[in-house]
């Protein structure tokens, strides 16, 4: 499809307009969500998987960073989830909560987190709650093969309104993260796009600290593909962002237009 123009219309708040410190307001929060809808930011949030199948709002793939407890994400199920609270005081929200919060308010950028371990559950998940979304969604993941199965299905499973981008930078080689089990191969195919034809994305969000790259001049000047570049945290950086790619993906007072 083509990417509708209110993709890239407006700057996107990363998980949400959030801030640091004791008593702020998380990220990827109800209360960030709110915020950034207050001052007419698009919103970014990212998605885990409950041990009962529920995509819920939450960046990591353990709990201790962001609320008081300890455990993987997905060895609590939804209910248990949403009875817990991130440091800054809100319930831990599932994504169907999220989206009945954000009501079409504000366009959404929905992350789906992966291990790169194959399963498709929460992919599927996402995609069922997009479907029943009259608002402006679109939906993204670092992950070729959820993007890919998502691509494929996408007149089953019901989200054709729904753009469909990949999460990309120039280098996988990092060892604390989701992909550090993947072969070498595997590392330098994410880093070179090799996946173009398995996920056709209809727009790509690239690293800041990787510009200038040539994945993302060529998706945008070669194929007109929309690019929105992560994370913008300093005034400094807006220039080259957006001499790179059409819209920012921001976070802190610094940056906020």
């Amino acid at each position: 499809m083509n990417a509708p123009d209110w993709l890239t219309a407006r700057p996107i708040a990363h998980r949400g307009l959030h801030q640091c410190g004791a008593g702020s307001v998380i990220e990827n929060s109800p209360s960030a969500a709110r915020a950034a809808i207050a001052q007419g930011f698009a919103i970014e949030c990212d998605v885990q998987m409950s041990r009962d199948g529920e995509a819920v709002v939450f960046h990591d793939f353990t709990m201790e960073r962001l609320t008081g407890h300890t455990g993987r994400v997905d060895g609590f199920t939804a209910k248990e989830l949403r009875s817990m609270r991130l440091r800054g005081g809100d319930m831990i929200a599932t994504l169907p909560d999220f989206l009945s919060l954000i009501g079409g308010a504000m366009p959404l950028v929905c992350e789906i987190k992966s291990r790169f371990d194959g399963d498709l559950r929460l992919a599927e998940r996402v995609a069922a709650c997009a479907a029943a979304y009259a608002g402006p969604i679109c939906i993204e993941s670092f992950d070729p093969l959820v993007m890919g199965h998502l691509r494929a299905n996408r007149v089953t499973f019901g989200i054709e309104h729904a753009p469909l981008g990949m999460v990309a930078q120039a280098d996988y080689g990092a060892q604390d993260c989701e992909w550090s089990h993947l072969e070498a191969s595997e590392k330098r195919a994410l880093a070179q796009f090799l996946h173009f034809e398995q996920t056709r994305p209809d727009f790509l969000s690239y690293s800041l600290r990787d510009l200038p790259h040539a994945v993302p001049h060529l998706c945008r000047a070669g194929l007109g593909m929309p690019v929105t570049i992560w994370t913008v945290r300093r005034e400094e950086d807006r220039a080259m962002a957006l001499g790179h790619g059409d819209q920012i993906v921001f976070e802190g007072a610094a940056v906020r237009p």
